[in-house]
Order: structure tokens, then sequence, then C-alpha cells
């Protein structure tokens, strides 16, 4: 799981915004938003995280934040066997129209990283499920850390939030470092023959609330 985060801890050191440039999105499905791309020095973990503000996030009490993590595969190439490609797409849709942030977070696999992510994949063609496949692999389950986020967050003066998110460790740790998640607002499910075993694993190892096939329907699913 993540590193260990003691209650009321905050962020140690301070982000600054290190650029801003305006960038026109396209999705393939024809959607289009202006969004603006926020880099940053001084982020913990000296990793390139960009922040994508979407609309206005000073028009609501609270603007809508996604953390998003890196997912080359989903992302880029629409792989099938996550569902980071429709969250991500989702999520900018949203975000842009209620006003607030995307962050997108280097932090692929998981945190254990591309090629990592690849063998873990190998081990479940195998038949292990993704926590168990980075287990054997000697990686931990979830190794992603949101200390930088709560930074960037902190740079954008952004204190009090509405995170979009079915997971419930990443509003647990931004509260463990001092950012106020006001409301928690899940994401769409979008299970497929290819990646539902992976989402029912994510319900059951990680207690994200996505409500799925049972049992014995994913195991029919997926052979």
């Amino acid at each position: 799981m993540h590193a260990s985060l003691s209650a009321g801890q905050t962020v140690l050191g301070s982000a600054s915004v290190r650029t801003r440039v305006t960038i026109p999105l396209r999705f393939p499905d024809g959607y289009e938003v202006t969004a603006e791309a926020v880099t940053f020095h001084g982020l913990a973990d000296g990793k390139e995280h960009v922040a994508l503000v979407l609309g206005d996030p000073t028009a609501a009490t609270a603007p809508l934040v996604r953390l998003h993590s890196e997912c080359l595969t989903g992302d880029v190439f629409s792989s099938a066997r996550c569902d980071c490609g429709p969250q991500l797409r989702e999520a900018v849709e949203r975000i842009a129209a209620t006003g607030g942030v995307l962050l997108y977070l280097r932090q692929e696999g998981r945190g254990i990283g591309l090629y990592n992510k690849l063998d873990a994949y190998a081990l479940q063609d195998a038949g292990l499920d993704t926590y168990e496949a980075n287990t054997a692999l000697g990686l931990p389950e979830d190794g992603r850390d949101y200390t930088a986020a709560a930074q960037m967050l902190a740079a954008l003066d952004i204190a009090e939030l509405d995170l979009l998110t079915n997971n419930p460790d990443k509003a647990g740790q931004l509260r463990d470092l001092g950012v106020a998640v006001r409301f928690i607002r899940r994401t769409g499910v979008f299970a497929t023959d290819s990646n539902v075993r992976y989402l029912h694993a994510k319900a059951q190892h990680t207690r994200h609330t996505i409500a799925l096939p049972d049992t014995a329907t994913v195991t029919a699913l997926v052979g």
C-alpha cells in the first residue's frame, strides 16, 4: 500500500507554479475543451506532474478535483485492460462543466513504473489478479504517495475541494496531508469483458466504490 502517513500530517515543504500555458484538448470522440496546463517547482518526489485547470475553479464553493495517475497503455493507446482512459475522458468533461483541476500524476502502474506494470500483466495472464501480481514481483500493491498532489493544490490556492474518485485511499491521504476534502464524487464504472476482473480486484482489495458483477459472473466473463 502507500507510504505510511500519520493522522493530521501536513505537507513538508512547499511548491510553486513554474509555468502556465493554454492547451486546446480534443478527444477521439470529438469532445473539445481548453485547459490551462500548470507545471511546478519544488515537488517532493521530483517528478514532472502537471495540473490541468478546467473551467473556472472559483465558480463553485469547492472546485472539483481528480488525481489521475498516468497510464500510458490506457490513456494513450486505449488499452481495454483497465478503465484509465475512459476515466480520464469522463473527468475532463465533468471538471470543465463545474470548474476545477485534474492533476495528472506520473505514477504509472500505481507507482511501480511502466516496465514493472507490463511484467505484472504477464503474471495476470497466468492467473494472478492485479494486486497479487505486484506482490509476486516484490512490489507494493499500490505504491502511490500523494504528497506532491497536496503541494500542487496548495500552489494553486486550493485548500478545500470535492474529489472525483472511487478510491478511498486518495481522500484519506489528502486529508492526512491537510487538504479539506468536502465531498467524494464517484466516477463512472467502465466495465468490459477485458477489464472486469481487474475492476473486481480493486473493489475487493482496496474497497473502491464500484458496483460490479458478482464473482461467478466475473469468472464466466474471463474464463
